[in-house]
């Protein structure tokens, strides 16, 4: 096996949802109560800037119930204790990577935490309510909305994401389904610049076939035996499945 340098890390709503974070689509296909299209697009916060903003009011709100659990303190102590290169690439809008002591990540779709300005694109922590016609602290406009990238928008920071995975000797998934893109495009990226592949999710996602190997369970038992398997190994790669 070669060893193991750069890690590249995806993270989704499963990491979260151990922590009380309401997963992106429940069984009903509702998010938390409300179709995607009417609280997720462009052309909702249009139709309804009260509704869209009061959902992400809500959900800014509820972070204040939750805290990080067990897989995001262990992500944190990689992050930590890694002395390669690496980068935590997260779908979710939380802050509890952050909040567990993460460093070397990103945020592809936003942040709860943060308003952007639609007219000249700065951005602000925000941390209460954001009102309909809040202006912005930069320019004036009264145009700040969620810093959420809503269907149809490019997810932040894609080429950083895309050059980390061209350099990546192991990429891992942990808790995603593999059916949003761009995201669940990276496993085929990985392999296609040669990286070793694993899963760590509570059950297969879409793209499970793509991985060289699948662990199936709580991202809060899986994820801090692997880092502890990977620290111990001294940048080994994992056994193929």
């Amino acid at each position: 096996m070669a060893s193991i340098r750069n890690i590249v890390i995806l993270t989704g709503a499963g990491i979260s949802a151990e922590s009380g974070v309401a997963t992106f689509r429940g069984p009903d296909g509702l998010w938390e109560g409300h179709r995607v299209e009417d609280v997720c697009t462009p052309e909702a916060l249009a139709a309804d800037p009260a509704l869209v903003h009061e959902f992400y009011d809500m959900r800014r709100a509820k972070l204040g119930t939750v805290k990080p659990n067990a897989a995001h303190h262990a992500l944190a102590r990689l992050d930590a204790e890694w002395p390669g290169e690496l980068l935590i690439v997260t779908q979710n809008v939380d802050d509890l990577h952050e909040r567990a002591g993460a460093k070397r990540m990103l945020h592809m779709h936003g942040e709860l935490l943060s308003a952007l300005c639609a007219g000249c694109g700065a951005r602000q922590r925000w941390t209460g309510a954001m009102p309909p016609g809040q202006a912005c602290g930069a320019c004036g406009m009264a145009a700040l909305r969620p810093d959420i990238v809503f269907f149809g928008e490019i997810p932040y920071r894609m080429d950083e994401i895309e050059a980390a995975l061209a350099q990546a000797d192991l990429f891992v998934s942990i808790g995603t389904s593999g059916a949003v893109y761009p995201a669940a495009g990276f496993v085929r990226l990985a392999h296609h610049y040669g990286a070793r592949t694993l899963e760590l999710n509570l059950d297969p996602s879409e793209g499970s076939s793509w991985f060289d190997e699948s662990r199936l369970g709580r991202a809060g038992e899986l994820v801090p035996i692997w880092v502890a398997e990977i620290l111990a190994d001294g940048g080994q790669a994992p056994p193929s499945a």
